[in-house]
Formats: structure tokens, sequence, C-alpha cells
């Protein structure tokens, strides 16, 4: 399953000259807790988070100098004083396309401790966002709607095929199909399209073999 297919488009963004109150009144209105930063381009030049806010406000409170010498002795981030996004962002965020698998939007999310990814086309520029509960959701389907899904929307409805067969079997995300269909091809574009399905984990099928039978053929 690609990135594509779960993430969402309807993104809420802003721009780094924004102020800082601006960018937690859209998080409010929007119930996220993340907004991509956007150039003039479209271009994603950073991201800010509630830890961000949380961290600006941290920094305005440091204060005395006592605090500011000890950081600087025990080399700590110098704080930081502005009140716009560009002020508060996290700069050059971790992005993926929308071609790439789930699995590696999971990894990056886990490697780097984030939980959301900006999905950028290959100039950068904003096409969606895929979050650590997306990812969940894909993964929660059960098994029995996926098996559902193989036999009346991809055998049925796309090849064009009596569901009775081919034989679909779902356990924990992972489907496993064989039967006997018209050619080789229609195996190959079967199995391509249950890997894309929401939920499927992997697909089982080279191992089992098929039957080819090219009276099946759709007419």
């Amino acid at each position: 399953m690609k990135v594509r297919d779960v993430m969402s488009t309807d993104v809420v963004a802003i721009e780094p000259t924004a102020g800082l109150k601006e960018a937690a009144r859209k998080m409010i209105e929007a119930g996220v807790s993340g907004l991509p930063v956007l150039d003039p381009d479209g271009k994603v030049v950073g991201i800010i988070t509630e830890a961000d806010f949380v961290e600006a406000e941290a920094d305005r409170a440091w204060g005395n100098e006592r605090r500011r010498l000890l950081a600087t002795v025990f080399g700590e981030r110098k704080p930081r004083e502005g009140t716009l996004v560009a002020d508060a962002m996290s700069r050059n965020p971790i992005c993926i396309d929308m071609d790439s698998d789930i699995s590696e939007a999971a990894r990056k999310m886990s490697q780097h401790g984030v939980k959301r990814l900006p999905v950028v086309d290959p100039e950068g520029r904003l096409e969606g966002i895929v979050s650590r509960a997306d990812i969940v959701a894909a993964f929660a389907r059960p098994d029995s709607v996926i098996a559902d899904e193989i036999r009346h929307d991809v055998v049925e409805r796309i090849l064009l095929l009596d569901p009775s067969v081919v034989d679909v079997d779902v356990v924990d995300g992972i489907a496993t199909v064989s039967g006997t269909v018209p050619n080789r091809s229609d195996a190959r574009i079967l199995v391509e399209l249950v890997h894309r399905l929401e939920g499927v984990i992997a697909v089982r099928s080279d191992d089992l073999g098929w039957e080819f039978d090219d009276t099946r053929m759709p007419s």
C-alpha cells in the first residue's frame, strides 16, 4: 500500500511569516497538532507542532542571565526569542513522496521520532500529509472486510471474473490468493491490486501457483 492511499490531501498549512497566535488558531480550528510551513511557491520549509509552541514559551520564560550562562557553558540550544512561525518551527522536516510504501513512512516516523510527514512532489511542493493515525487506520481494517473487497471489488468488478474462481484468505492483514484465472498477466494484476488495498500488509501467491484457463476471459 502506498502513501497516496492513506494520506490527507485537505491540509491546513501556514507561511513562515505568520504569527504564532495565527498558527495556534489554525491548529485549534482544524483539530490538528501540527502544520506544514510553506514558502510562496508551496514548498515545505518547515513544520510547526504543539511541541514547538511549548518550547517557544519555555524559551521566553528562561529570562535570567544565570540560566543563559549555564546554557552556554553546557552547550544547550540558544533560546528562541521570536513570535513568528519562522522563529519556532522545525526546519528541514522529514518528508516523503506519495509513491512510497506506508511501511517506509512508518519507518521514517519511528527513526526520527515524528508523528506526521509532509508528502511532497519531486520539487518539494506539498501534496498532502500522512500521520501515524493514517497508518494505524490502514492496518486496522478487519480481515473479513479486506477479503470481501478482494473478491468483489478486485476479482469481480475490475478483472470481471467470477469471484468463486479465486480462493482468498486474509489473516492479520496478510492476503493469500490462488485459483484459476485466464493467464499469468491476470494473476500479476490481481496480486498488484491486492497489494494496494488498505490494510494489506503482504500478499502470498507466487509460492502457491495458479491455474490458467483462457475460457474464463471476460466476454
